[in-house]
């Protein structure tokens, strides 16, 4: 096939492809997530039915893309973790991120080389709920007894983590580690291998064996 003149344009395009033999993490945030939540009035400090949608989507996302073995949710942000060895789209950024990226969110890949910077990333994200998530029940059950957010903000502002439990026990009679796991420690998709029965060509019943995705709340 002849080349156009125009072919030369491919030259402004960069090499973005990922280095080798690394954990690839792709952490998508959602986009105007604070209007977003507002025009859809959702129940604060956390909105099950939104999280229990973003579970199943990054569940979909999950099965779809077998190179995907590991995805972590909390709040508007999902992480998904492709394996080492994945050569999806010869490992092309671009590609990857486009294919996982829906309208709503802004994304990233992060390249992580060993297995100990992929679990401290996976933990860093972990601890960014807890501290987001005990702020956020403090200030809105300040707010539901009457409290304007600036005041809720101000009880707030300088308070370490054992005074706002103090805060919830004292005033609410709420025990922080009494929450819903899901609120305080994100959402962990993972594939698990379970033995299913089927029939073979010759209509005998035998068990095989398939991954299913399954979503925890913790990590081991």
């Amino acid at each position: 096939m002849a080349k156009s003149k125009y072919e030369y344009v491919k030259q402004f395009e960069r090499d973005d492809s990922l280095i080798p033999n690394t954990w690839l993490v792709i952490r998508i945030d959602g986009r105007g997530f604070h209007k977003f939540s507002e025009r859809h009035q959702f129940e604060k400090p956390n909105d099950r039915r939104a999280l229990d949608l973003m579970n199943k989507c990054a569940e979909t996302v999950m099965t779809e893309i077998h190179d995907i073995i590991l995805a972590y949710g909390q709040s508007d942000e999902y992480s998904f973790v492709l394996k080492k060895e994945c050569d999806l789209y010869c490992r092309r950024e671009a590609k990857i991120l486009s294919t996982i990226y829906p309208p709503s969110f802004d994304g990233r890949i992060v390249q992580y080389p060993s297995d100990n910077n992929l679990r401290d990333y996976l933990s860093w994200r972990q601890a960014d709920c807890h501290i987001n998530n005990l702020y956020n029940t403090c200030f809105w059950a300040l707010v539901h007894s009457g409290k304007t957010e600036t005041e809720a903000e101000n009880i707030l502002r300088g308070t370490l983590s054992s005074d706002k439990n103090e805060l919830l026990h004292s005033l609410f009679n709420i025990n922080y580690n009494n929450i819903p796991e899901m609120y305080r420690k994100g959402s962990v998709l993972v594939k698990q291998e379970i033995d299913f029965k089927t029939l073979n060509q010759k209509g005998v019943e035998v068990i095989r064996k398939k991954k299913i995705v399954t979503i925890l709340h913790f990590f081991s």
